[in-house]
């Protein structure tokens, strides 16, 4: 395995308090010690992680998800970032660490990764007998990694207001709901409308979820046609990149 030498900012440190990722300590003394392709690490620590921020049955992270993940897509090196994570999950899968699952969902196809638990395997299995639906809305396909998408805590904090710890876990919950570009256009949406407030984008985007994106479904872009909304979304994408 080889180790980069680029030069980079030293680390500022883990922040008291923050979010731990559980990782069995069976990994530790009979995974770890056989790996040794450096995308099948990167990936599979990436998957542990991505694993624990969903929530309910069954417990999946899909390739489509797993694409769009930036600091993935990074450690794994931008131009090669495809075929080196596809080359990972298929070691981690060869390795059963890994489990996954071809599926046909709104017509489309898609390929769920599960830990090789217990309850993976009972998933796996209630999957492929369709005793079991999903359990949450998979995000739509994206062709490329948004390697520069903006964050949406600092997002909330630039253009609603502070961020309290209960407004920061129901914008990671939201993160795991729906598409990037939706949270991103509901906040503007707030902040246009003067109603600076968490609760007024939930209710923007639970109404996307049940009654469908009207902008989208008139095959416009959320920037286009409103000179004022195109000039917050602007600035949201740009406070991302910076």
């Amino acid at each position: 395995m080889t180790t980069p030498h680029a030069t980079h900012t030293p680390f500022a440190g883990f922040p008291a308090g923050g979010r731990a990722t559980t990782i069995p300590s069976v990994f530790f003394s009979q995974v770890l010690p056989h790996i040794e392709d450096e995308s099948e690490l990167r990936v599979t620590l990436y998957v542990f992680y991505a694993l624990g921020r969903r929530k309910g049955y069954p417990r999946f992270v899909t390739l489509n998800e797993l694409r769009a993940e930036s600091p993935l897509m990074a450690a794994l090196g931008e131009d090669v970032a495809q075929s080196r994570l596809e080359a990972g999950l298929a070691l981690a899968v060869e390795r059963a660490t890994l489990l996954t699952i071809g599926i046909e969902h709104e017509g489309r196809s898609e390929r769920l990764y599960l830990l090789n638990t217990p309850s993976g395997r009972r998933a796996i299995e209630q999957l492929q007998d369709g005793r079991i639906e999903l359990g949450r809305v998979l995000p739509p396909v994206q062709e490329a990694p948004l390697l520069e998408r903006a964050n949406i805590y600092q997002l909330y904090e630039e253009n609603i207001g502070p961020l309290s710890p209960v407004v920061a876990q129901e914008l990671h919950e939201a993160e795991e709901l729906y598409p990037p570009e939706w949270i991103e256009e509901a906040l503007a949406e707030a902040a246009l409308q003067n109603k600076r407030s968490w609760r007024y984008a939930a209710a923007i985007l639970q109404r996307w979820a049940t009654e469908g994106r009207k902008r989208e479904k008139a095959g416009r872009d959320p920037g286009e046609g409103n000179s004022a909304r195109a000039q917050l979304l602007r600035r949201y994408r740009d406070a991302g990149g910076a």
